[in-house]
């Protein structure tokens, strides 16, 4: 007897040790669980290098400088039409905005907007008389930088963003759906259109390689343009090669040399127009190329592949339409796969 309660009395104690242990364990865990992130912080999400918190969107901007800007703001002026369309495509409302630019596509929304100027010129007066709560502009425009320290002075707050390659494009989007809490926009105008240009070019042949001359006319020239530019990323990435990478500015936005055009005999060559009156800009292309006998020489002149671009589609920035633009531009070049 005496040895069986002996023998129940350890057991008691193993199980009483035991619990002890489990919770020790316990509260180790509570104190792991104090010194991890805040909820605030655990819901930050970072996309395109923009911080994404519950009442803020922080990013670098085209100036190089860290801002943080409050979500839902509801007075804003935006002074390039090519981020305008982003904003309102975005989930954005605005008190002002400037002219639209000639040829672009109508931006909804904005009719009721008040003017603030046009491209370059300003009324500074009526920015500040709006009082807005955010002012949206281009880093790389001069006009609309000088315009920083008065809105510093007046506490307006402001976002000065670059904007050239899709991948600009693409940041932008995150960043406007994101202050406008539309994940849904963020959907329709990101990652939508990102998965389709991505599938476009995996499915662009490697083994054609094809070359191309890229040309911007206007009223007043005819220049070539090279990779750099929207439309030249949009061949590179569809394995076409640009000959004015390789030209030694032969073939520059300052030079267009017949010769060098001769030489590489492109497989296609691709016009973008600018301006208002495409009259002046076809006759400007008849006296500065086409009055050239030997133009006519060229394969893609005489194979059909000379080709005038649609300016809505690739004449502007990248925007919510470019998955249709390297779509037309993968159908001229690979009929037979994009039907």
């Amino acid at each position: 007897m005496k040895r069986l309660k002996f023998t129940i009395g350890i057991l008691v104690f193993v199980l009483i040790l035991s619990m002890l242990s489990g919770c020790k364990g316990d509260l180790d865990k509570g104190k792991v669980n104090d010194t991890s992130p805040d909820i605030e912080d655990a819901d930050v999400v970072e996309e395109y290098g923009i911080s994404i918190a519950k009442d803020t969107v922080s990013f670098v901007d085209g100036r190089g400088e860290e801002v943080t800007i409050a979500k839902h703001p509801k007075r804003v002026i935006v002074l390039f039409n090519s981020l305008l369309d982003i904003w309102m495509r975005n989930g954005g409302d605005i008190v002002g905005r400037i002219e639209e630019s000639v040829g672009q596509d109508p931006i909804p929304g904005i009719e009721d907007a008040e003017l603030v100027g046009k491209l370059g010129t300003f009324s500074l007066e009526k920015i500040i008389a709006l009082n807005p709560d955010l002012v949206i502009l281009m880093s790389t425009q001069k006009s609309q930088m000088e315009l920083v320290p008065s809105f510093e002075q007046n506490n307006i707050p402001y976002m000065a963003l670059e904007y050239h390659v899709k991948e600009d494009y693409f940041k932008l989007a995150r960043l406007f759906s994101a202050l406008n809490d539309r994940e849904d926009l963020y959907k329709e105008n990101v990652l939508d259109v990102r998965n389709k240009i991505d599938e476009i070019i995996e499915k662009a042949p490697k083994d054609k390689e094809y070359k191309a001359l890229l040309m911007m006319a206007s009223a007043k020239s005819v220049t070539a343009r090279d990779s750099g530019s929207t439309v030249g990323q949009m061949l590179k990435d569809l394995n076409v090669k640009n000959i004015a990478d390789d030209s030694n500015d032969a073939l520059s936005a300052k030079n267009f040399s017949i010769e060098k055009i001769l030489e590489e005999d492109p497989d296609f060559i691709f016009v973008q127009t600018t301006g208002s009156d495409m009259d002046k800009v076809i006759e400007r292309m008849k006296e500065d190329v086409e009055s050239n006998p030997a133009w006519s020489t060229l394969s893609a002149v005489k194979e059909d592949r000379y080709i005038i671009l649609p300016k809505d589609l690739y004449m502007f920035k990248p925007n919510h339409r470019y998955a249709e633009a390297y779509e037309g531009l993968a159908k001229i070049l690979y009929p037979e796969i994009f039907e």
